[in-house]
């Protein structure tokens, strides 16, 4: 999408591409194109604003949403001189009790991200004191509220939002008319949370925010929702009613208010999960898979049992037009589906491949399996491992970061319990037990607990792909630099991460890749992961061996591909779930108390499973063989 394209406001019914929307939303191919434009809007205001010497009044938002609007202020500070002298700032919210130079804080996130890079006055930026005493909070944050109209109030205000609907930290329940004030968080929120507190039980349960009313006031508004486990609440905000249980639903009164999307938080929005149902549509081959399937579930039917009525009765008429009858169309997208199914992820040898997702040749390939962490490899394609094993190709696993952030503290002890008794006289030994007993709250673990705990998830690791037939010479430990930070927060990719990447795939020159493309990651690894391995495929994609080399996508323990997105499906008898389930069993670290799981709470083995029996219960029911699982995949072009 170009990067011209704009954000203004336009009145209601003249913006509405659908009867189903009632707020002005853009979408974007990429968070990263978005988040430039909308830093553009807000360094025009800021100009406009200095022109006229005036003061141009921000209220900003946290979370991992703006960091890239952020960076390219930034950036314009820098290298275009873009000043913030005449700005005056005020922060959405922030926890409470919370210091503000604790990691976890919203003034230490501002000062990180934003104002220490930038020449803004510091009497300028105001953001809720979360060291407040209890007595305290109700005047201080009237006090807020007449700061914010001493300064003329609100010209510009950035947003997020949470799953439950909230804006800043209105929970569901918040009354339209709220100002700043003390609340209780939702349970949800504190969930999504526990990443960054290592654990739910740190979070606090109180926050200080702006109130309905205060964002409502702003003179113009632009949320922003990145990534498919945004797509939901997007939906709900954005085409249903308004209401208090989806405080977000508020903005559909604002006269000025923009969602700024990119195309996975899109993805339940009926214009683009479903097209048909709003316009005439341009039938891509891909459009039609995901039309027919759609109403194969719609109607309860399989493919081949679709009629004219039912194509007529879902708004798919113009389909029957081109395509001529439900009876030919339905032949060709079932036999599109079925071949999407194959028992040779590496090829079929012998066999025609014109008709299959793989080449049949050469028929042992060399392949890597990129694993963003060390578990990634088993939950999400476990069974497809073990066939590519099986079927004698040349396996390697790539271990994208050390993981060890994800050790607990516990395990990482009983750990160092046990090597003490071999050797009680070992400084380092104590030094780590030490360490580790006496962690303050949200310290960052010392060097020699982070390679304790990294070293844990190797050797589950090794031990699962033993379990599964992988020479450990096949196996390798990236731990790419940009992850061993000790902290929730990551670096971002650097020329050395890209390096690696590079040197193990000039090693192995390989014929297959498999690598994570789940993006709903809760801490943004897979993404950082995923990128890093296009980066290197851009540097390498000119080298001769490149060309016989494919790229598969598979997703990881959140979400899975649609049956309109996969190409394909790798199938697995009773004996392979529970060969993969023993696989992931390996992982015991991350089995029974899993620190960064997301809003599931289920083991991963558990959801790994539901997941592929959902894949096959949908192939099923689309008029395909009956599998006890499926893993899927979708291919990469570079």
């Amino acid at each position: 999408m170009s990067n011209n394209k704009e954000m203004k406001y336009h009145l209601a019914g003249q913006f509405e591409e659908t009867r189903f929307e009632k707020s002005h939303n853009v979408i974007f191919e990429n968070s990263l194109e978005a988040s430039k434009l909308v830093a553009s809007e807000i360094a025009q205001l800021i100009k406009q604003k200095a022109s006229v010497n005036q003061k141009c009044v921000l209220g900003l938002a946290t979370g991992s949403s703006p960091i890239k609007v952020y960076e390219e202020l930034v950036r314009m500070h820098k290298e275009e001189g873009l000043s913030f002298s005449n700005v005056i700032t005020f922060n959405l919210d922030e926890y409470w009790p919370m210091q503000p130079d604790d990691i976890q804080s919203y003034h230490h996130f501002m000062h990180e991200h934003l104002f220490n890079h930038i020449d803004i006055v510091p009497e300028s930026v105001h953001i809720p004191d979360g060291t407040i005493q209890p007595e305290e909070v109700y005047q201080y944050c009237v006090d807020y509220e007449l700061k914010i109209k001493e300064a003329g109030g609100l010209d510009f205000q950035l947003l997020g939002i949470g799953r439950t609907g909230h804006i800043g930290f209105n929970e569901p329940g918040s009354h339209y008319n709220s100002s700043t004030r003390s609340i209780t968080l939702d349970h949800i929120t504190r969930e999504d949370a526990a990443s960054d507190f290592l654990g739910i039980e740190n979070v606090p349960k109180r926050a200080i925010t702006m109130g309905i009313n205060t964002i409502k006031k702003a003179k113009r508004v632009i949320l922003l929702a990145w990534g498919v486990n945004k797509a939901e609440v997007i939906q709900q905000t954005i085409e249903g009613k308004i209401t208090s249980q989806v405080p977000a639903t508020y903005l559909q009164e604002h006269t000025n208010a923009t969602f700024v999307l990119d195309k996975e938080a899109s993805s339940e929005l009926t214009r683009i999960k479903s097209p048909w149902l709003v316009s005439s549509c341009v039938w891509t081959e891909e459009l039609k898979k995901k039309a027919i399937f759609w109403l194969s579930d719609k109607v309860g039917k399989p493919i081949l049992k679709l009629t004219d009525k039912d194509y007529n009765e879902y708004g798919m008429s113009s389909l029957l037009v081109e395509e001529g009858s439900s009876y030919e169309l339905n032949i060709k997208i079932f036999n599109a589906l079925q071949r999407t199914i194959t028992g040779w992820p590496g090829g079929k040898p012998g066999a025609d491949d014109s008709r299959r997702p793989e080449r049949s040749t050469p028929e042992k390939k060399r392949v890597i399996i990129f694993s963003p962490h060390p578990d990634d490899d088993v939950i999400s394609m476990g069974g497809t491992f073990d066939r590519l094993v099986e079927q004698g190709h040349e396996v390697h696993v790539a271990y994208q970061t050390s993981g060890n952030i994800a050790v607990s503290d516990d395990d990482a002890l009983k750990f160092a319990e046990v090597f003490k008794l071999f050797d009680p006289n070992s400084n380092n030994t104590e030094n780590i037990i030490s360490s580790i007993l006496n962690k303050e709250a949200n310290e960052i673990d010392t060097l020699e607990v982070r390679k304790l705990k990294g070293g844990i998830r190797r050797a589950e690791s090794l031990a699962a792909t033993r379990y599964l037939g992988v020479p450990d010479d096949n196996i390798h430990f990236l731990n790419l630099p940009f992850y061993e930070t000790g902290k929730v927060k990551k670096n971002n990719l650097s020329k050395e991460d890209i390096d690696i990447m590079c040197a193990l795939i000039e090693e192995i020159k390989p014929h297959q890749i498999y690598a994570a493309g789940d993006l709903a990651d809760p801490h943004g690894t897979h993404k950082v992961c995923l990128n890093s391995l296009f980066e290197a495929l851009e540097v390498l994609k000119n080298q001769k061996y490149m060309n016989d080399c494919w790229v598969w996508l598979y997703r990881g323990a959140w979400f899975e591909w649609q049956p309109h997105e996969i190409e394909m499906a790798i199938p697995m008898s009773p004996d392979q779930v529970v060969k993969k389930r023993h696989a992931i069993f390996y992982h015991q670290s991350q089995k029974d108390k899993v620190m960064f799981q997301g809003n599931d709470a289920r083991e991963f083995w558990v959801r790994a499973e539901d997941r592929n029996k959902l894949t096959a219960e949908k192939y099923r029911n689309l008029g395909m063989a009956d599998y006890a699982a499926i893993e899927a995949f979708k291919r990469y072009f570079f």
